[in-house]
């Protein structure tokens, strides 16, 4: 059997000649398996409430601060993506009070210098998707996201393959990302 034939298509399980990888984690975002029985409103069943309560290891938690912490996306766009969450559970940007917007604002720095110091980046995505129409996953908990780009970062496997390739386990890129977190 040749490489080509031991790798399948996605519709009928029959060998197409193309070499794939997959990303089977993705399909439990898209299918929602993993969200709370009570939803993502409310606090108990909010996976960023939860988070600062669990060891930063199994959370992936990078840095804590006094009112925001940032965190590894689960389902990341690229290699190194984090989310910048305040502890508080609020839905919108204008919700915050001050102290929490200047450490949101602070904490996106930090990751933009840390994920630059880690994997040299060439530059970043940052934005907060407010409310499910505007395409937050989790709309009920304000998150920033601080996404790295590289040159060519959209390169084939997106546009053709469907998917993206992270070259590190999360829990390898929360510990880099936690020892270069300024103290």
């Amino acid at each position: 059997m040749t490489g080509a034939e031991r790798h399948l298509d996605g519709d009928d399980g029959l060998a197409d000649g193309l070499e794939r990888l997959w990303t089977p984690h993705r399909m439990t975002y898209i299918s929602g398996e993993d969200r709370p029985e009570g939803g993502y409103e409310k606090p108990t069943g909010c996976p960023f409430c939860l988070a600062p309560g669990l060891p930063s290891e199994t959370s992936l938690v990078v840095a804590r601060g006094e009112h925001v912490f940032a965190v590894l996306n689960l389902y990341p766009y690229n290699p190194g993506h984090l989310l910048v969450c305040p502890y508080r559970h609020v839905a919108d940007y204008t919700e915050l009070d001050l102290p929490e917007t200047a450490e949101l604002a602070a904490f996106t720095q930090d990751a933009m210098r840390v994920v630059r110091r880690v994997s040299n980046a060439h530059g970043f995505n940052l934005g907060m998707n407010q409310g499910g129409v505007a395409g937050a996953g989790i709309a009920a908990h304000l998150h920033q996201h601080v996404v790295p780009r590289w040159g060519g970062d959209a390169n084939f496997m997106p546009v053709v393959g469907r998917t993206k390739v992270l070259p590190q386990l999360l829990a390898d890129t929360r510990d880099l990302f936690a020892k270069a977190w300024p103290a």
